[in-house]
């Protein structure tokens, strides 16, 4: 980058010149439509020398991907397959259920669907959903500590203007309280927000924004910066397991001694002999969560459904427990405090995740309930088929056949 002198006055006698550049075809109106999408991969084509024929063999109408991506050129495609039966028993998904899971993993839909096979064997996974929420945690910015500590000490009186200002930007989400917390003269406060069948991150942004505004502009704060960084969104912190980032999800069951071993080829205490060493190594490292593979069956979800995939780095924070029962068997569960997932919005609605959510029966609102809980059960399913993997040291034979070294015929 080279400065030239500036030919109006302004600030400052130099300004950038900068290095031409050839930018990504944007087109008309963004480029969405079909024969501009096609022209942009052909560009894309000629810049590389790659060819683009899967990419560009989309099943979804390009006008569609607006507001989703930006320059799209086709869509990718992944391998899904489908797990179960799953038998869920819970508030909101209650019957039996097959799972769709995105993913180029060897072994992992298999596995998956063991360990739903043996709960539903046990009689179903029973789940429950304890918080709905969601957060977005600004900080305010004050001359002293002691300006910043009468803040605190006067925010919560302000609620009822804090809700009107916040949901005057939407018609789903709705301010549930504040939780205001000082460090030096800056406070950090957190705003919570039930968003319904939305992951609604930016619907709350937006709305925090506004009721921000509200406190400076009636001399209650100075400034403000929208994000802290306290929110953990998309960012694995110890604060996930305290609940508060999208839905706390439990889901459990109890598995006979005579089941585990016929099924998953491992007793009762050989699974929960595998559970303690591996808490023990989870707490060396000093882990978010205990868990073995909340992350892959999460992921492969999320994959299939449209979801922010990002958000898998938010819930997967969790917690895995066996225990052995007074009777010999064995009382598998897994908790999921900051699962955040959608039913509306995003990517939901389009094409191939649209089919996945309603093989679910969760396409839609109303529907993201039913659709935390079936990911707890697929969850707990996972950690069960894994552990099992582990104590019966069948874990690299599973991944030798299934997975892509040696992949069965």
């Amino acid at each position: 980058m080279k400065l030239v002198r500036a030919r109006a006055t302004g600030t400052s006698d130099w300004t950038p010149r900068m290095a031409p550049v050839d930018l990504v075809p944007r087109f008309q109106a963004q480029g969405y439509g079909a024969a501009e999408v096609a022209r942009r991969r052909l560009w894309v084509e000629h810049k590389t020398g790659v060819r683009l024929d899967h990419v560009g063999a989309c099943s979804i109408p390009t006008e569609q991907m607006r507001g989703n991506v930006e320059n799209p050129i086709g869509s990718v495609q992944m391998p899904l397959g489908i797990a179960g039966p799953l038998l869920i028993r819970g508030e909101h998904a209650r019957g039996t259920f097959y799972v769709p899971l995105a993913t180029t993993e060897g072994a992992l839909v298999r596995s998956y669907e063991r360990g739903m096979v043996t709960l539903t064997r046990a009689g179903g996974a029973t789940t429950r959903i304890e918080v709905d929420e969601n957060r977005v945690c600004p900080a305010f910015i004050f001359g002293s500590v002691a300006d910043a500590a009468r803040f605190v000490e006067e925010i919560d009186g302000h609620l009822p203007a804090l809700c009107v200002a916040a949901e005057s930007t939407t018609r789903h989400g709705r301010l549930l309280r504040i939780e205001p917390r000082q460090v030096g003269r800056e406070v950090i406060v957190t705003f919570c927000y039930h968003t319904g069948d939305a992951q609604g991150m930016n619907m709350i942004v937006k709305a925090t924004e506004r009721a921000c505004e509200w406190l400076v502009q009636r001399g209650l704060a100075p400034s403000y910066h929208i994000f802290s960084g306290f929110s953990s969104e998309k960012r694995a912190s110890a604060a996930l397991l305290g609940a508060g980032k999208g839905k706390t999800v439990i889901a459990g069951a109890c598995l006979p001694a005579a089941l585990t071993r016929a099924c998953l080829h491992a007793t009762p205490e050989a699974l929960v002999r595998t559970w303690h060493r591996a808490a023990i190594g989870h707490f060396l490292a000093g882990a978010v969560g205990c868990n073995a593979q909340f992350a892959n069956g999460l992921t492969a979800l999320f994959i299939a459904c449209g979801q922010d995939v990002a958000n898998v780095v938010n819930a997967h924070a969790g917690i895995t427990n066996f225990e052995l029962t007074d009777e010999g068997d064995i009382y598998a569960s897994v908790t999921l405090p900051s699962l955040t997932v959608a039913t509306v919005g995003g990517g939901t609605a389009l094409g191939t995740s649209r089919e996945c959510l309603s093989l679910l029966g969760c396409a839609g609102s109303g529907n993201a309930p039913r659709f935390a809980e079936i990911a707890a059960a697929t969850a707990l399913a996972g950690e069960i088929s894994m552990a099992a993997a582990i104590a019966s040291g069948e874990f690299v034979a599973a991944h030798e056949q299934y997975g892509r070294n040696r992949p069965a015929d």
